[in-house]
């Protein structure tokens, strides 16, 4: 007998439907929030025997339960720990315990699909083009490596997971991966799709307009107040607000946060590990808990949202040779230009600033960091340069 106790997202679930390809019936799933799994193992280590062979996918498990699984390990109990997680790295000190971050190829790894290659690998399950398929798109879903290859199946995947039960998600994989050559959606979730992929979109545009700018320890962050579509939300403020190391997602209902970042020097599981939590370099979460609620609710809230830059502009655009006009809430305005060809400047009204930047990002960053500036419409560059005429002239 088997029992897998997994995550609640699209990878955990990818794992206890991996599962139970393999074992059928012989296989007890549970699904957990990171907060709950810590119960589910002290049960398990209670009430079940060492006949069972226990699975722990895509979570770890707290400093008490890991004392406690080792012993059990040692008393000839069976475990096996799952996980891709750089916060769980340490549980590869134990025989029990399967941590891999990236492979040898260089593709990040999911819990899915580190489980399917178990499997395998022990003879657990025969592979299927199907399967393998379903794996891949959850590991690419699930790494962001999705995006990065435009693979727009993996994001739809995510999104069907959320728009059914996740008892539906699992009786409509299993069906199709038990009987299909190739994974594929049927007509009805093309179409319900299609329509969610509208619904996200109004969604991102409307918490676009509530997004407000904190530097909080080390980093400038965007702070947001948000209950769905938390990936989705994340990565797309990421390319709109470059400027911000990252955008911390709160669901205040939950009590939870997560955290998204589309910058290579950040590390937002490092983040997440300061208020308890942790997760994948790019992507994280932890508990609401005093002092991250004190950092990103009370000291914010008095905060405005970011203005956002001006779209569809013909001539007041960046990295114009003639400068960029940008515009804060005092109605100061900011010219950046380039000074030669290996270093900008800005003028802000009438004084050059003393700062000097080697590219033009540098120094479009520098402006929304400090004065929450945005590019202002075609028609308020053309009435600056119109002054400035004027000036020269007299």
């Amino acid at each position: 007998m088997y029992r897998l106790l997994s995550h609640n997202d699209l990878d955990g679930v990818g794992c206890g439907i991996i599962a139970k390809l393999a074992f059928g019936d012989d296989v007890k799933v549970r699904y957990n929030s990171i907060g709950g799994l810590n119960h589910e193992v002290e049960w398990f280590l209670e009430n079940e025997g060492k006949e069972t062979f226990l699975f722990i996918t895509d979570l770890s498990v707290n400093e008490g339960n890991e004392k406690r699984l080792e012993e059990f390990y040692q008393s000839g109990g069976k475990v096996q720990m799952i996980d891709h997680h750089q916060t769980a790295l340490h549980f590869n000190e134990y025989d029990w315990g399967y941590v891999k971050v990236e492979e040898e190829s260089g593709h990040l790894t999911s819990a899915t699909s580190l489980l399917y290659q178990y499997l395998v690998q022990h003879e657990l399950m025969e592979p299927s083009n199907a399967v393998a398929e379903f794996v891949e798109l959850v590991r690419q879903y699930d790494t962001w490596e999705w995006e990065k290859n435009d693979n727009q199946k993996a994001q739809r995947l995510n999104a069907l997971f959320f728009l059914v039960s996740i008892d539906e998600f699992e009786e409509s994989m299993l069906s199709r991966l038990k009987e299909g050559d190739s994974f594929t959606f049927n007509d009805f979730e093309e179409k319900i799709l299609d329509m969610e992929e509208d619904k996200i979109e109004r969604y991102i545009r409307r918490k676009r307009r509530e997004l407000v700018q904190a530097e909080i320890d080390d980093y400038f962050a965007g702070i947001v107040y948000a209950e769905s579509y938390h990936s989705e939300l994340g990565n797309q403020l990421g390319k709109e607000y470059p400027h911000l190391d990252y955008i911390a997602i709160l669901n205040i209902g939950g009590k939870r946060m997560g955290f998204r970042t589309i910058h290579d020097h950040v590390d937002v599981s490092e983040v997440a590990s300061r208020f308890g939590g942790g997760g994948h370099v790019k992507a994280s979460g932890c508990s609401l808990n005093e002092e991250a609620y004190k950092k990103f609710v009370t000291e914010t809230f008095h905060l405005e949202p970011l203005r956002e830059d001006a779209k569809r502009n013909r001539y007041n655009v960046k990295e114009s040779s003639f400068g960029t006009l940008y515009e804060d809430r005092k109605e100061h305005q900011y010219l950046l230009y380039p000074e030669n060809d290996q270093q900008w400047r800005i003028k802000k009204g009438e004084k050059i600033l003393e700062n000097v930047f080697t590219s033009f990002n540098d120094g479009e960053v520098f402006l929304k960091r400090n004065y929450a500036a945005w590019l202002v419409r075609d028609e308020h560059f053309v009435n600056y340069l119109i002054k400035l005429v004027k000036k020269g002239s007299k």
